[in-house]
């Protein structure tokens, strides 16, 4: 086992703090990571405080990991010492179900995907997250990291990116469709990145005035303030795709009107309460309401080489370890552009 040093939650009323614990010692077929940054991702807030239920303490959180690999294995053939990489949310599957066959371990049908944090290895044992010193992955699910980019702000890609980026492949957004992006936030500000340079015709639907100059900067042809109960109502029947990253609470109906004829609408964000949806809100225009988790291995990394060849990163507000607890404040209050990230050079061993 190898000594590590992270910042953990120890009940879901508590703060994070600083924690120490023990790695595996890396085995023929893992790659061992120096963790340089981390992202703070809405979900790391929901299972620290166990608002999704099950939450297993001590919990290191943390799936969005940029570092450099320290050590590889001996049957290890993608990475060597020295090398950028990245761990996403999901590190095994039982990589022999129909789903981890065809590459979409996040959908392993026998319930054995293992989450970076919050869950646990095949054998039992927890899994400890990137608010950490160091991980180590089998290295069939950690992903290269292209050295064009800054390495902090490639971190939210491991989740925020490739859950935006996964449904829009999916879908086939095309140059030329009109696309909306509900909600300007860690996830949206990723979709409308993305929808912009596949060549779609973007639309940002925003409660907050003040964005309109960011959605703007970010990609959006055109910002649409919804706290004005009308302004939905001019681009009825106009999109063929919508991509929802609210996590709040909100009427799905009325985006599901915005859909044209057999358009479809995308949840990606996770609201507390169940939404109800009028059946007219579909039926009528053949329109389709659907869900997407994050991508499998091989589409994260064909994310993040798209990323490196268009120089497409996450905008970030970089902070040290000893500030998470007040960034989770900040977090809840959508006071931060767009995304946190920790600078792991901040944490040091008690």
């Amino acid at each position: 086992m190898s000594h590590a040093v992270g910042y953990a939650t120890r009940s879901a009323k508590s703060r994070l703090g600083p924690f120490e614990f023990e790695r595996r010692e890396p085995g023929p077929r893992d790659v061992q990571i120096e963790i340089l940054f981390s992202g703070v991702c809405h979900s790391d807030i929901h299972q620290a405080r166990d608002e999704w239920g099950g939450s297993i303490y001590p919990m290191v959180p943390g799936h969005e990991i940029a570092g450099r690999v320290t050590h590889v294995g001996a049957a290890v053939r993608k990475f060597k010492v020295g090398d950028l990489a990245g761990v996403g949310c999901m590190v095994d599957s039982c990589r022999e179900c129909g789903s981890c066959r065809d590459g979409e371990e996040q959908y392993c049908e026998r319930g054995m995907t293992v989450f970076t944090y919050n869950g646990r290895f095949h054998d039992g044992m927890p899994t400890y997250g990137g608010y950490s010193s160091h991980i180590v992955v089998d290295e069939a699910f950690v992903l290269r990291i292209s050295p064009k980019l800054d390495l902090a702000a490639v971190a939210p890609l491991l989740c925020a990116g490739i859950t935006t980026y996964s449904p829009m492949k999916h879908w086939d957004v095309q140059p030329g469709q009109r696309v909306g992006v509900i909600g300007l936030g860690g996830l949206g500000h990723m979709a409308l990145k993305f929808a912009h340079a596949f060549g779609a015709h973007v639309t940002q639907f925003t409660t907050t005035p003040g964005k309109e100059a960011d959605a703007r900067r970010l990609g959006a042809r055109e910002v649409v303030v919804t706290r004005d109960p009308g302004a939905l109502k001019p681009h009825e029947d106009s999109f063929h795709f919508l991509i929802d990253t609210v996590s709040g609470d909100h009427d799905l109906n009325s985006y599901l009107r915005l859909l044209r004829r057999n358009g479809t609408m995308v949840l990606v964000g996770a609201p507390e309460h169940p939404a109800p949806v009028e059946a007219f809100s579909v039926i009528g225009k053949r329109r389709s309401l659907a869900g997407s988790a994050i991508g499998g291995i091989a589409q994260t990394q064909e994310m993040l080489d798209y990323c490196a060849e268009h120089g497409i990163v996450s905008d970030i507000e970089r902070i040290p370890i000893q500030q998470i607890n007040e960034a989770y404040e900040r977090v809840l209050k959508s006071d931060v552009k767009y995304r946190f990230v920790i600078d792991m050079a901040s944490l040091k061993p008690r």
